[in-house]
């Protein structure tokens, strides 16, 4: 029993250490050591600490963990497996697990700026380019929008057709999206969707940028996959989540209905 109350404190204390390392951005590695971490301490003692949540229920190369950063009302889910980014082969893979509909579930975890549950259609999930994010281990966002972007994804989804990609309009001031219309996220990859819909305009995987959207059309809950890419015409800088979420989720304030 001393034995094992010492391995739980050091991977408590290990934990800890990593998920210091990573709050203050000391490297680009720092994300992947607190996601060892995590799930070192889940295996030893069932807790995911510092992690909100450990799923390894399909194994170590086909889980994630879900953490929230401090002093932010998002989350951010990240696979178990070594994965750098978008640009990962692996993602084009059979093998790769959804990870856009892992982190549409772990959406349970987001609170508004009320403490309460968001609406659905005010909750996206958000992959940054190589260029925007600041660590080398892939991760997904999954926050509330800002107020303007929800409006303005409500107002394109109608007319963005189920299962075709077509540009819509300014979801962000002065950059530039690609979408499509899809009912159920958990029947889609959109890694590789992303990857395919802007191949004749992205040579460099790590230059793109894919999102996930709740959405309501004709009173049914739908989503819409977001993607756009480094250099994109008549966009101003790479956009990532920052220039699409609202760190205090004063957009997901109301409780669902």
């Amino acid at each position: 029993m001393k034995r094992g109350l010492f391995l739980s404190v050091v991977a408590a204390a290990t934990a800890a250490m990593a998920f210091a390392t990573f709050a203050v951005g000391l490297y680009r590695t720092a994300l992947w050591q607190v996601v060892r971490a995590c799930v070192a301490d889940f295996k030893l003692t069932g807790s995911p600490f510092p992690c909100v949540a450990v799923d390894l229920s399909g194994g170590e190369e086909r889980g994630n963990v879900v953490i929230r950063p401090p002093l932010l009302q998002d989350l951010i889910l990240v696979p178990t497996r070594r994965i750098v980014g978008i640009e990962d082969p692996f993602l084009q893979s059979p093998e790769a697990p959804n990870y856009f509909d892992a982190a549409w579930r772990a959406r349970s975890f987001l609170k508004g700026a009320n403490g309460q549950a968001p609406d659905r259609e005010a909750v996206a999930l958000v992959a940054n380019s190589a260029f925007v994010r600041t660590q080398d281990q892939l991760h997904i966002h999954v926050g509330c929008l800002f107020p303007s972007a929800q409006s303005a994804l409500a107002a394109a989804a109608p007319a963005v057709p189920i299962g075709e990609w077509t540009r819509i309009g300014a979801v962000v001031p002065h950059q530039v999206f690609w979408a499509t219309r899809i009912r159920e996220l958990s029947d889609v990859e959109p890694f590789p969707l992303a990857v395919e819909a802007l191949a004749d305009k992205v040579r460099d995987r790590g230059q793109l940028m894919v999102a996930v959207a709740g959405v309501r059309v004709e009173g049914e809950d739908q989503f819409l996959i977001l993607a756009s890419y480094v250099g994109a015409p008549h966009a101003w800088w790479p956009v990532g989540a920052d220039d699409l979420f609202d760190r205090d989720c004063t957009a997901g304030a109301h409780v669902a209905g």
